[in-house]
């Protein structure tokens, strides 16, 4: 298959179960493409030993889902999933973390700070609101030291790793601040998978 031909299936699929609409174009990067933080779908054919990384949301009741994940094809490469680990292991350390009152630029700095300690980075905001727009205020960045984590705040925690032209990993969970504790609104799974080629 080719990325558009996954994109199509993942968009067809939204729209057939209950989306009213996409929340923006769905993204799919395979191999270097996943290096690309808003890769878009092109007709490069998944192969063998692929990481193919995964960005959709869509509509519902007049409100939009942001999510990312990552698939792996036949098999995982060490590298892969050392990297993959860092990254989960730092989205669960900033949701685990995230207290009332904090500046949403020391949100970011939970997750950014783990990874950093294994020498990676990553070019993009922690996060952004999420509301009858995909991408609305506050964002959660190093740059936003005016706002703080507040109760019922809707929001992304999408942290990364991308290698230039060797590939990416991003996981992105859409999740609301409720009495002191973050709760995903999204349950797909996070446990590292596999699709046989």
């Amino acid at each position: 298959m080719t990325e558009i031909q996954i994109a199509k299936l993942m968009d067809n699929y939204m729209l057939s179960n209950g989306a009213t609409a996409l929340a923006f174009d769905t993204i799919v990067g395979s191999g270097k493409n996943s290096s690309l933080i808003h890769s878009k779908p092109g007709k490069r054919r998944i192969k063998s030993g692929d990481i193919v990384q995964l960005d959709f949301g869509c509509v519902v009741d007049g409100y939009c889902s942001d999510t990312s994940r990552v698939l792996f094809i036949d098999y995982v490469m060490p590298e892969y999933k050392r990297i993959y680990d860092i990254v989960l292991n730092s989205q669960k350390k900033c949701m685990h973390e995230i207290k009332e009152g904090m500046k949403l630029s020391a949100v970011d700095e939970l997750s950014r700070s783990y990874i950093k300690k294994y020498g990676y980075n990553f070019n993009h905001a922690l996060g952004h609101g999420v509301g009858k727009v995909v991408h609305d205020e506050p964002v959660i960045s190093p740059k936003n030291t005016k706002d703080k984590m507040k109760e019922n705040l809707v929001f992304t925690i999408e942290p990364g790793i991308y290698l230039e032209n060797k590939f990416g990993i991003r996981i992105e969970d859409t999740v609301v601040f409720k009495e002191g504790k973050v709760i995903p609104l999204n349950h797909t799974s996070k446990k590292i998978t596999i699709i046989k080629g």
